[in-house]
């Protein structure tokens, strides 16, 4: 018969050791579950960016360095990209060819500067008399304009994407007044672009600088006259320094859209998520240049104006009438020559006539009225 008391005490002896057992197997389990549950250390990735602009130029180099930061963070730092300015890794200039060959693994810049590489690039950034910002981006995003753009440049290892738009430009600087078309025969002007092909068919020269040199070349008379953007980053550059009369509207740049070019082999070998971190932070960097652009054009033009005694002038209406005709002409001209110029062509103009319909009754409509004295 066993003792009640020598009963307790081994029952007491076993219940504390299956509880030391139990407590020790639990720790081990949840210890071992923690160390499965612990993400593995994530490899980061380091990318260049290239960009045409000064460093931290307002609005076009600050929109390459905050594309760039979004990026980072949206990415939780896996991806992390570094801007380098016009100069700093390769001149402005050669960024297309920087990122085609692998050198960067993307480029900041604009489409038209990359017209000696494929003709029909210059469509992506500004058509004269073309789509506002509002007007382009919709045909990129949803008018099959990217489809034609990638298929641009497919040849040269790259992926295109909008990574800003200044909205409608101004006319530019001049060292002279502009009273009739005979004004641009001859005159030197800093215009890329399809703009600048008009310019040549009035007669002038265009030439196309990076926007680092356009101040000294206004000053010291290589050219005669610039267009830029528009109040906000002209003032940056002092230009009312250099030329006395500032002529608008912008004719040639309506809605001008800015690039982020892509490594196709880079981008491919991104991970699926950060493929689209990439693309939605070009998005929404193409957003917020141009509420930046929208925000302060106007400020800048009142000091212009009043503090800097800046003679702003329209462009005569007939001017521009003409300037018109000469543009419709160069845009024929261009696609006739090009295959792939005229496919992009036919798009952008069906789709601008579409828009433009509806526009009658809704944004030109809706701004008649809200204008009206």
């Amino acid at each position: 018969m066993i003792n009640a008391k020598a009963f307790s005490k081994w029952t007491l002896a076993g219940i504390t050791a299956a509880t030391l057992v139990a407590c020790g197997g639990s720790e081990q389990s949840s210890s071992t579950e923690t160390q499965a549950a612990a993400p593995a250390k994530q490899e980061t990735i380091e990318w260049k960016m290239v960009t045409t602009w000064p460093k931290n130029f307002p609005g076009l180099g600050t929109g390459a360095e905050y594309l760039a930061n979004n990026i980072n963070e949206m990415s939780g730092g896996r991806l992390k990209v570094k801007v380098y300015a016009a100069g700093e890794l390769v001149p402005p200039l050669e960024v297309f060819d920087a990122v085609s060959r692998g050198t960067a693994e993307l480029g900041h810049g604009a489409a038209y500067y990359w017209k000696g590489k494929a003709p029909a690039a210059q469509f992506f950034t500004a058509v004269p008399f073309g789509m506002t910002a509002q007007e382009i981006n919709s045909w990129i995003y949803h008018g099959g304009g990217m489809k034609l753009w990638q298929e641009v440049y497919e040849p040269f290892n790259l992926i295109p994407l909008t990574s800003g738009n200044t909205g409608v430009q101004m006319g530019g600087w001049f060292n002279k007044e502009i009273n009739s078309l005979e004004d641009f025969s001859g005159l030197k002007m800093r215009i890329p672009g399809l703009g600048g092909e008009v310019l040549e068919k009035l007669g002038g020269s265009p030439i196309n600088l990076p926007g680092g040199e356009i101040f000294t070349a206004l000053q010291t008379g290589t050219i005669d006259a610039t267009e830029w953007v528009g109040p906000y980053n002209d003032l940056a550059f002092g230009l009312y320094k250099a030329a006395k009369y500032y002529y608008y509207p912008g004719w040639h740049e309506p809605g001008s859209e800015m690039e982020l070019l892509v490594n196709k082999t880079a981008f491919e070998a991104l991970p699926k998520d950060l493929q689209a971190i990439v693309r939605s932070a070009s998005r929404q960097a193409t957003q917020d240049m141009l509420d930046e652009f929208t925000a302060l054009n106007n400020d800048a033009l009142q000091t212009l104006v009043n503090e800097h005694n800046v003679d702003l002038r329209p462009f005569p209406d007939d001017v521009l009438k003409a300037l018109k005709v000469a543009s419709q002409e160069t845009l024929e001209g261009v696609a006739a020559n090009d295959e792939m110029s005229k496919k992009v062509y036919e798009s952008f103009k069906a789709f601008l006539g579409k828009v433009s319909q509806w526009h009658d009754v809704s944004e030109r409509a809706y701004i008649n009225a809200r204008d009206a004295e």
